[in-house]
């Protein structure tokens, strides 16, 4: 099923729902059994074949069909038997018990009372900013669930009590009577073909092909028909959260999460691997996350955090629903809250400080190979920066922005400025200069940065996006405010809205064009090669890997690259997953298309047509 099916297929089921949820209901039901009775049946026929086959090579004389059947019997058994049988791994956390914090769960007894859901089995403590509930099949597509909650210590450390206890009841509403029992055995069915689609993938067989044919057709069908149950029990659990804590204080909940978590991302977690350059040995985050945590957010960050958040849209890759559609739905104000000024972890008592000792230990454990590398790249930077600082009257204009770029790096408040002027003075129209010298200009020089934006697109077509991006984020706030310049940003809206066409383009043209098509060799410097083979020496999975440029004719002039990867042993969604996942993280100065060697291309296509390799880990 190709996308556009699949999201038509998502719609419709929307649509039944909203109409008639009782049917919408019971088709679904019927849609689910369809999947239980197709494992059944190959059960039972395995059965069948074995018997057979067995008593006719027992009975006479060896025939190959009969072998064959046999063979067949044992490849159906075995399908059949990891379908009912099919165990799930259980989520990561530290087990919290009922004597290591009371309160808690007496908070926790009192909403499964309200809420009429079943018990939870295990209460587990991580690092995520995050609570989650999960029910993992005891027997794969048959019999009862365990049942565990995932408490993330910063969420303890962000919320009062309140609003932390929403955030509970929302969870435990997923596991309520009723409706919820339906919609979590949906949740664990889904769960289940999930892991079986994925762990099929790569069987082969004349039965495994069987039941990989049955799966490409159901799977993907099954998945859609659930999705509008799957997001309508978010809107229910919102609505259990609303009924036992009131909607003024859930929707609280809801925002202060969107904005705290964006801090800790966007200003928190930086911050603290910044002080790898200072300290070879990891520093645990939670003590001062508990801390900074009980602060308010500053509040231009804190407004332009929710807003930001408030734009999102709700789209197919998640059945949650965005923050709008959420506040919307409990009838809550789309505002700021006032912080919560009591953090909930209280609710440990007298183990709390324990917990966080414990937690941040853990976390140093976890994070010391990494933090290791960080340190030796904050180094590697710190060496760079020295050296073009050195030769400072001799840098030309790259070099001069690369020192500022660095220096940023290092220092997000460092005075850099100097670094871009010099650059520009040599080079008036050098794009990255441009850009650094808007970053370098306060928010209060509306018309000094829009002068600069101005300036950048008709210099660089290929940085019209982020100048019409970045002016864009930069008026909408001062529109909102009242402020004169709602001209100005419809005039960069519609330039956005063209370099976004220009964008797509130029990526179809990346994706759509023959791989090794319009290919030259890289063109990094030393220093850039080797921060991108830090970078991947990060990525374990990772064997051997190849960078090429390649040269579009959108952007004739824009530096673009293709990233061939060697992923030995992974299974096909986990290598589009971490190819994915590489293509937003690494450091390169253009965009990036990474793809893995497997059928298409061919490990070998890539050796004879991508000239040096770029990375090769060393094996001990």
């Amino acid at each position: 099923m190709d996308k556009a099916d699949f999201i038509h297929l998502v719609r419709l089921n929307e649509h039944a729902s909203a109409e008639n949820s009782g049917a919408y209901r019971r088709s679904l039901a019927r849609f689910a059994a369809l999947g239980y009775l197709w494992v059944v049946v190959c059960f039972v026929l395995a059965i069948v074949l074995l018997v057979m086959s067995g008593k006719a090579l027992l009975q006479g004389p060896v025939k190959g069909y009969w072998v064959m059947l046999l063979l067949s019997g044992v490849g159906l058994l075995w399908s059949s038997v990891r379908a009912l049988w099919l165990r799930l791994e259980a989520p990561e956390g530290s087990p919290l018990a009922p004597a290591d914090a009371p309160l808690l769960f007496e908070a926790l007894e009192c909403i499964r009372k309200k809420t009429q859901g079943p018990p939870i089995h295990h209460v587990l403590l991580d690092s995520s900013f995050n609570a989650s509930i999960s029910q993992l099949p005891r027997f794969g597509l048959l019999g009862g669930a365990t049942n565990y909650l995932t408490i993330g210590l910063p969420l303890l450390l962000a919320l009062d009590r309140p609003r932390f206890l929403a955030v509970m009841a929302h969870e435990y509403g997923h596991l309520r009577g009723g409706h919820g029992q339906f919609a979590a055995w949906i949740y664990r069915t889904r769960m289940s073909w999930t892991k079986l689609y994925e762990s099929m993938e790569e069987d082969a067989g004349l039965m495994a092909h069987a039941t990989q044919t049955f799966l490409h057709w159901y799977f993907p069908r099954f998945m859609a028909k659930t999705f509008a149950l799957a997001r309508q029990d978010e809107y229910e659990a919102d609505r259990i959260a609303c009924k036992l804590l009131g909607r003024d204080v859930a929707g609280a909940a809801l925002a202060e999460i969107a904005v705290k978590g964006a801090w800790l991302g966007r200003e928190f977690w930086p911050l603290h691997w910044a002080s790898a350059g200072r300290s070879l040995q990891p520093m645990g985050p939670f003590s001062a996350m508990r801390v900074l945590l009980t602060q308010p957010v500053r509040d231009d960050f804190a407004r332009d955090a929710l807003r930001q958040s408030l734009k999102e849209m709700s789209n197919l890759d998640d059945t949650h629903p965005v923050l709008r559609d959420r506040l919307e739905a409990m009838g809550a104000r789309k505002e700021l809250p006032q912080w919560s000024a009591k953090p909930a972890i209280d609710l440990l008592g007298a183990s709390a400080n324990t917990w966080l000792q414990r937690m941040d230990q853990q976390w140093c454990r976890d994070n010391a190979s990494d933090w290791k590398l960080h340190h030796a790249y904050l180094r590697r930077v710190e060496e760079r920066v020295q050296t073009l600082q050195a030769s400072l009257l001799r840098n030309n204009a790259d070099e001069l922005t690369q020192l500022g770029d660095l220096k940023r790096r290092l220092d997000a408040s460092a005075d850099v400025r100097d670094c871009y002027v010099r650059a520009l003075q040599l080079a008036p129209n050098h794009p990255g200069a441009l850009r650094g010298m808007v970053r370098t200009l306060p928010d209060t020089d509306v018309a000094g940065r829009l002068d600069g934006l101005n300036r950048l697109v008709e210099v660089h077509a290929a940085s019209t996006w982020w100048a019409a991006s970045t002016a864009v984020q930069m008026l909408e706030p001062l529109v909102a405010a009242g402020q004169p310049y709602d001209p100005l940003l419809k005039q960069w809206r519609a330039r956005l809205k063209q370099a976004d066409e220009a964008e797509r383009r130029a990526w179809n043209e990346m994706v759509d064009t023959r791989y090794f098509q319009s290919i030259t060799r890289h063109d990094l410097n030393d220093f850039e090669t080797g921060e991108l083979q830090a970078d991947l020496a990060r990525c374990k999975p990772l064997r051997r890997a190849w960078l090429v440029r390649k040269n579009l004719q959108e952007f004739a002039y824009r530096r673009c690259y293709i990233l061939f990867v060697e992923l030995p042993g992974l299974p096909d969604g986990e290598r589009y997953a971490l190819c994915r996942s590489l293509e937003r993280s690494l450091d390169l100065p253009g965009p990036v298309l990474v793809l893995w060697a497997g059928t298409d291309p061919t490990l070998q296509d890539i050796q004879k047509n991508t000239f040096d390799v770029t990375f090769a880990r060393s094996v001990a």
